[in-house]
């Protein structure tokens, strides 16, 4: 009954019905912290029922939908703590009160779930509403999976100590947007309501986390610094030296500065087939064969005297020039040699030591072995040279979508990196494994990046933070260290490069979109691979665009181009090329280059930096591919 004085109460009933509501939210409470520790601690089992089968029931929306919710992901990388922080979650007191000292107002921590207006019946529990933002999944790597597909994130282990925060600026794509300083990328998760300025925010519970100011990740490192920074890592060491055969060096680098062994040529020779001739003439001779090459050492030729001669065939003593054949005329019936034009002294003959002397630098270390150094090295006397071993290099292919064969089909696509990463790695002069296909598995991944001897490991999709991303976890769990993370340059900015240990491989994480995954190979993979095998930096060169050239506002683009020869007297320059999209090969098959187009785009007529293709070089004098 209802009067004046408020609802009628019976004796005591006051005290049970508060402490039963208490007793109720107090569980509540327990059971959604535990679940949330659950989440954080890697378990997939509850101490209590509250989750069926041993896994937390995935959030829901309104209409009963199950699925991960940009909050889950961004809870799950945000490295927040649980406001609960006196021992265990289950076993601490509830005191009604928040991590930010407001008073608990009822409403649930999930901001997805029913709208609760924070107002209890008569009798209720004001915690009865189910806290199910602590039972989802919080990694954004398990939202859609299947049963029995083992993509859960529950119990994974490589989500690093504490849940560490993963930057997921780069997920998004550019929205053309000025104004936006971080790519288009998802804002952070709002403050709660109430919270005082300049508090921590703490994604996992939805609640202000003391002492813990919100920080925005770091923009990513420019293209220019990027490359800077993997061309320091492969030269982070001496280069190893190994000595090969002249049929095993082509391609390799030289270690060391190549020194003549011997003159070149090593004694006088005749340059042209003819006759050899002592003074002034005409000149007597006698018919036979005469000097052939590869013969020994010829008798002193007298004044007055010719000998017939071949190119290459060692000069007699005391000879005075070589007249080719076509510039004499011998009178056989006379045994004369007359010379149909003016002979100067040490004509046609290759003096001992023209080329070089014994000991004399052929060329310097770090030089690409051609074929032609291979000739000089033979010539030189060298059977063998010392040269850097090709860096070695493993290629894993990632992702489940991928069909190695026929027509893609049911959501299902072609690998076009598997086949493409291993020739492009060869011709930038590495010894590549074959491909290695693991699909989205994370245990896969790890085992086979602990596993690795080879100098370089390159992965292909998952450098990103979607539901099976895996390759951020698995570095955390092998404590690598991140030396670039994500660069400014569009397409393949979500690209990477890590050191696995100080001994170990490193790793080259490319981006799964193909003309992204080229941008991560020439922007990370090539400098790197050049400094381990111990090549000199190229020299950048420039050219004229004869075309306007749109840019990011931010980022620099890598467009394909063509090479053009100039009309009527003009410079040669390039023209980019149409089908330039992360997930494009066309316009880079049909390109000899890219053009590294600055922020803001440029017009037509600038000069902007080409990144030559290492099979299409476009200048005379670049060396080409040998491998």
């Amino acid at each position: 009954m209802t009067g004046s004085e408020g609802p009628h109460r019976e004796p005591g009933g006051d005290a049970r019905a508060v402490g039963s509501a208490g007793e109720r939210a107090r569980e509540e409470e327990e059971r959604a912290v535990e679940q949330a520790l659950a989440l954080v601690g890697g378990s997939g089992r509850l101490d209590r029922s509250g989750g069926a089968g041993g896994r937390p029931n995935r959030g829901q929306d309104s209409r009963g939908h199950r699925g991960t919710r940009a909050e889950d992901v961004r809870a799950d990388h945000s490295g927040g703590s649980s406001p609960y922080d006196g021992g265990s979650g289950s076993n601490a007191p509830y005191d009604g009160r928040s991590a930010d000292r407001a008073p608990y107002d009822g409403s649930s921590a999930d901001s997805h779930s029913a709208p609760h207006d924070g107002r209890s019946a008569p009798g209720e529990s004001r915690s009865s509403a189910p806290h199910d933002s602590h039972s989802a999944p919080r990694d954004g790597r398990d939202g859609h999976s299947a049963p029995g597909e083992g993509r859960s994130s529950v119990g994974n282990p490589y989500d690093g100590p504490g849940g560490a925060p993963r930057d997921a600026r780069h997920d998004a794509p550019y929205n053309g947007r000025d104004d936006d300083p971080y790519d288009g990328s998802p804002a952070p998760p709002a403050p709660a309501a109430g919270a005082a300025p300049g508090s921590g925010w703490s994604p996992l519970l939805g609640q202000a986390a003391p002492g813990a100011p919100a920080k925005r990740p770091p923009p990513p490192p420019s293209w220019d610094r990027a490359r800077s920074v993997a061309a320091r890592a492969g030269r982070g060491g001496p280069p190893a030296t190994i000595r090969l055969p002249l049929d095993r060096a082509l391609g390799h680098v030289l270690a060391e500065a190549l020194g003549a062994l011997t003159d070149l040529p090593s004694f006088d020779t005749s340059a042209m087939d003819g006759w050899a001739v002592a003074g002034p003439g005409p000149w007597a001779f006698e018919a036979g064969a005469g000097l052939l090459a590869g013969r020994g050492a010829a008798a002193v030729l007298p004044d007055g005297t010719a000998v017939r001669i071949a190119t290459g065939a060692r000069v007699p003593p005391d000879t005075t020039a070589v007249i080719r054949s076509e510039h004499a005329h011998a009178d056989e019936a006379r045994g004369l040699l007359h010379a149909r034009r003016p002979v100067v002294t040490g004509q046609d003959i290759r003096p001992r030591g023209q080329e070089c002397r014994s000991g004399e630098q052929l060329v310097p270390a770090g030089t690409l072995v051609t074929p032609a150094v291979l000739g000089l090295a033979a010539a030189a006397g060298y059977d063998a040279l010392p040269v850097v071993p090709r860096p070695r290099v493993d290629i894993l292919v990632l992702g489940d979508e991928l069909l190695n064969a026929g027509l893609p089909h049911d959501g299902l696509i072609r690998d076009a990196l598997g086949p493409m990463l291993g020739p492009w790695l060869r011709a930038l002069g590495a010894e590549v494994s074959g491909p290695r296909r693991l699909g989205d598995d994370a245990g896969a991944l790890r085992s086979a990046l602990a596993s690795s001897d080879a100098d370089l490991i390159v992965t292909t999709g998952g450098t990103a933070a979607g539901p099976v991303d895996h390759v951020h976890p698995v570095l955390d769990a092998l404590g690598a260290e991140l030396l670039v993370d994500g660069v400014a340059v569009r397409p393949g900015h979500p690209m990477l490069l890590a050191r696995l240990s100080s001994d170990g491989p490193y790793l080259v994480g490319l981006p799964g979109n193909p003309l992204a995954a080229v941008s991560g190979l020439l922007t990370l993979a090539e400098p790197l691979l050049a400094g381990i095998a111990g090549r000199p930096a190229q020299d950048p060169y420039r050219a004229l665009v004869h075309a306007e050239v749109p840019g990011h506002p931010q980022d620099t683009r890598l467009v394909p181009v063509v090479h053009r020869p100039g009309r009527a007297g003009g410079r040669d320059h390039v023209a980019p090329l149409r089908y330039n999209g992360p997930a494009m090969l066309r316009g880079i098959a049909a390109a000899d280059g890219l053009a590294v187009v600055p922020p803001g785009g440029v017009r037509s007529g600038t000069e902007v930096e080409i990144l030559d293709l290492p099979w299409a070089p476009a200048t005379p004098w670049t060396e080409g591919c040998f491998t």
